[in-house]
């Protein structure tokens, strides 16, 4: 696990024990590009409200892109709203092939991308976890 994954993880854990984790990894040495992030988890359970505090967590920092935290179905996902738009949603199944379109004609976005989801996986470890 990359330590980026290890840090995710950590943060996501402290509001629930997690089920499910998805982070992929930030450089593609097959192909030598970077990849544009995308992160998914699954909580076993989660404290009732703590939905909102992380939603509001990864609203908070101010990054170069804009992200959006889809908690529609069974697994939460936070990806750039671009890829969110251009694969017209995550169930269509041209998602891994925007992914893949984007990973490979746009550098700069998946790097923007990268420094984003460290400043978002750093605010999500920072909130302060209300008491009940």
């Amino acid at each position: 696990m990359s330590t980026r994954s290890t840090q995710a993880v950590q943060a996501l854990s402290r509001f629930g024990e997690l089920a499910w984790f998805k982070l992929p990894a930030e450089y593609n040495h097959v192909f030598n590009y970077y990849q544009v992030p995308y992160m998914g988890w699954r909580y076993k359970s989660i404290r009732q409200g703590l939905e909102e505090v992380i939603e509001d967590a990864v609203k908070e920092p101010a990054t170069q892109l804009e992200w959006i935290l889809d908690r529609t179905r069974r697994n939460w996902i936070l990806l750039p709203r671009r890829v969110h738009q251009e694969a017209g949603g995550l169930a269509d199944p041209s998602f891994s092939e925007t992914i893949h379109s984007i990973n490979t004609n746009d550098q700069e976005f998946c790097l923007k991308a990268l420094s984003d989801i460290d400043l978002i996986i750093e605010m999500i470890n920072q909130i302060s976890i209300p008491k009940d």
